[in-house]
């Protein structure tokens, strides 16, 4: 293993799994450690959490494509991205530096030359704080971003102010994504088994998540399964 490879994890974002199996190979067997991700959207929720040290990220993805993740992911953080992307046209080229890829690399290419940005690219890298000042651990559905380091959450990059309730709540559906909550389980564990009160206070707190998220996203983050409790999904 080269001193470079040395417990570097690599998200690798490639809809084709060919490439990406490829790719894969290749890094392991340096020593990298890798994770790959086919989907757009997915894959900018991963990245977002943190927990890589570069990004190679193809242009053509399914849900959200190459640039408009490198363009989000630039407003949380300074991680490496190098852009791998079977178009050659120069225009592709600038936007990809222009949203922020630390470098471009057009396929076909020769595992040494992969090999070798990758490992100038960290070279060359000199962590900062990420782009808008948070470090750690977050959670994020689309352009809904929690700092549970900070306590401190972002819609489309503008703070919103919460209570302690609501913040508790969000972070409970937010850790949940994707699975439907019963009142019952959200009071459990956000009121605490010993609460002693109206079930409906869980659609009150509910309905002023809604006030500060969907109304002002325009868009619906919030989702209420009737009969059953609520979901937050991308």
């Amino acid at each position: 293993m080269s001193e470079t490879a040395k417990k570097v994890k690599i998200m690798i974002v490639e809809d084709e799994q060919r490439i990406a199996r490829f790719i894969q190979m290749q890094l392991e067997h340096e020593g990298f450690l890798t994770e790959m991700e086919p989907n757009g959207r997915r894959a900018y929720e991963r990245i977002a959490q943190g927990h890589y040290d570069l990004v190679l990220l193809d242009v053509m993805l399914p849900e959200m494509n190459g640039f408009e993740i490198c363009t989000a992911v630039r407003k949380l953080s300074d991680i490496p991205i190098i852009m791998l992307t079977a178009r050659d046209d120069l225009d592709d080229k600038v936007n990809g530096l222009d949203c922020g890829a630390n470098d471009y690399l057009t396929k076909p290419f020769e595992p040494k030359e992969l090999l070798a940005r990758i490992r100038a690219t960290l070279r060359n890298y000199h962590p900062a704080n990420d782009g808008d000042g948070h470090g750690g651990p977050r959670l994020v559905c689309r352009e809904l971003v929690m700092y549970t380091d900070s306590y401190e959450v972002t819609l489309k990059g503008e703070k919103i102010e919460l209570t302690k309730k609501e913040y508790l709540l969000l972070e409970y559906l937010l850790r949940n994504k994707r699975t439907v909550l019963s009142r019952n389980q959200i009071l459990q564990e956000v009121w605490g088994y010993d609460y002693i009160g109206d079930t409906n206070v869980v659609d009150v707190y509910i309905r002023y998540l809604r006030s500060k998220i969907d109304d002002v996203a325009e868009d619906k983050y919030i989702h209420t399964m009737r009969g059953i409790g609520y979901v937050i999904r991308d």
